[in-house]
């Protein structure tokens, strides 16, 4: 990681044309059933970050043979299963990756031991093993379900597991495991979360049953089904698609279309908070790609006003809210979110580093254990000042965010640790660059 800093200033407006990356959750959900697939898997516009790159190195530890063919073209020759692996299992940042990993692993006969970075190692992942011991997986962790952890899989059995809270790594960990699971294995959650897993199952060759209940969904998975190689494509990620859409937003006389992105409807929660703003918004091209909407999305420059975001759509956009409350701080009056306390335990405690940056580029924040409400500096007697230096706990969403601040602020605004944007946006920084963008590297 690198010690320099990143600083983004004004410039001009935004103009042009970009593809985001590849979609995070969707990648890591490739190369693991991939791996657990008989047969080969071709994988293109893979997510080449380093949480997906975890990822992939995991899958070789387990057996899975993984071959990078080209830029996003990725080979996995799955053998059936999981093997067990001879050395620690180093998962990097990857918090979805070693979650959804784990739930893989606790339906084979085997013993593995998960570590991570610093980050990684201080997220609890209690919620994950839980349901694995109930259905029959052991483990030995440090406090809290913390890693380095050792899991033993094997001999499970099926489970009907109703979600504590809204959490598609977890119902996703149950299902991964219950592919091996005696019966199967069945999740109801009561309010409906991002659905990669289920969509991507059926694409090798699983039936999975989905009954909507009350806002709410049940997921059937009947048990002794085995996957099949299949070829994806991986479209572009919303998440960080909203980096450069916002930058449009915010910075005056910008227009930016971003190719490709994913629109799922458990993914959109961000472009619909946004469109309540009065985001100019404009979505073209609508088409389907292995069995996700696809489309183009153009965001032009606009006068945004202050809502209140209702906490049933949080799971649908809880990477977004850090460059949402960026939105926000360009609004016309308050932008309150509510709900989002699955932010806290992220790779930082999202909620109070997004306060505390805002607060220091003069931007009045409130915060609370489940909201935060950002009061927005247009039409008021002071413009988003800028000027402060943004300590990001080594969190990528927490650094692109500040830096897409400091495209409009009145002062140039500084990030540490921007190293770490490479787990989820490769590329971040010369995107902003070829659009008109000013961020450039100093000594810390």
């Amino acid at each position: 990681m690198t010690a320099a800093a990143l600083t983004a200033r004004r410039a001009g407006p935004l103009k042009g044309r970009v593809r985001a990356p590849g979609d995070k959750s969707i990648s890591h959900r490739a190369l693991i059933l991939g791996a657990l697939a008989s047969g080969v898997t071709e994988i293109e516009g893979l997510l080449e970050g380093d949480d997906v790159k975890r990822t992939a190195a995991a899958m070789a530890s387990f057996g899975a043979g993984v071959e990078r063919l080209g830029d996003g073209c990725w080979r996995v020759e799955g053998r059936g299963g999981f093997a067990e692996p001879s050395d620690v299992v180093d998962c990097g940042n990857a918090g979805t990756g070693v979650r959804l990993i784990m739930g893989a692993a606790a339906g084979f006969d085997l013993a593995a031991t998960f570590t991570g970075d610093a980050s990684l190692r201080g997220r609890p992942m209690n919620r994950v093993l839980k349901p694995l011991g109930e259905m029959g997986a052991t483990w030995i962790a440090r406090g809290g379900g913390r890693l380095p952890l050792t899991l033993k899989g094997g001999a499970l059995k099926r489970i009907a597991y109703r979600l504590p809270e809204p959490s598609a790594q977890v119902k996703s960990a149950v299902l991964l495991a219950g592919l091996q699971a005696n019966g199967g294995a069945e999740v109801i959650e009561p309010e409906a979360t991002r659905d990669h897993t289920e969509r991507m199952l059926r694409a090798f060759g699983v039936e999975v049953d989905v009954t909507e209940e009350g806002g709410g969904r049940r997921i059937v998975l009947a048990g002794g089904q085995k996957l099949t190689g299949t070829r994806v494509r991986v479209p572009g990620d919303p998440s960080s698609a909203a980096f450069p859409l916002v930058a449009a937003l915010i910075t005056p006389g910008s227009e930016v279309t971003v190719e490709g992105v994913l629109l799922n409807a458990l993914r959109i929660g961000l472009l619909d908070t946004l469109g309540e703003m009065g985001a100019d918004l404009s979505v073209t091209n609508l088409r389907d790609e292995g069995g996700e909407t696809v489309a183009d999305v153009t965001a032009r420059y606009s006068e945004l006003e202050g809502v209140e975001v209702p906490p049933e759509r949080a799971p649908s956009m809880i990477d977004e809210y850090p460059i949402l409350a960026v939105a926000a701080a360009f609004a016309r009056g308050r932008t309150t979110m509510r709900g989002i306390g699955e932010m806290r335990v992220k790779e930082s405690d999202r909620i109070a580093l997004m306060a505390a940056g805002l607060t220091a580029c003069g931007v009045e924040v409130e915060e609370g254990p489940e909201h935060m409400t950002v009061v927005g500096a247009k039409g008021a007697d002071h413009p988003v000042a800028g000027g402060a230096r943004i300590t990001t706990h080594g969190d990528h969403r927490i650094a692109m965010s500040h830096l897409i601040l400091g495209q409009a602020a009145e002062r140039p605004v500084s990030v540490d640790e921007p190293g770490m944007i490479a787990t989820s946006f490769p590329g971040f920084v010369q995107l902003i660059q070829g659009l008109g963008g000013e961020i450039a590297e100093e000594a810390a």
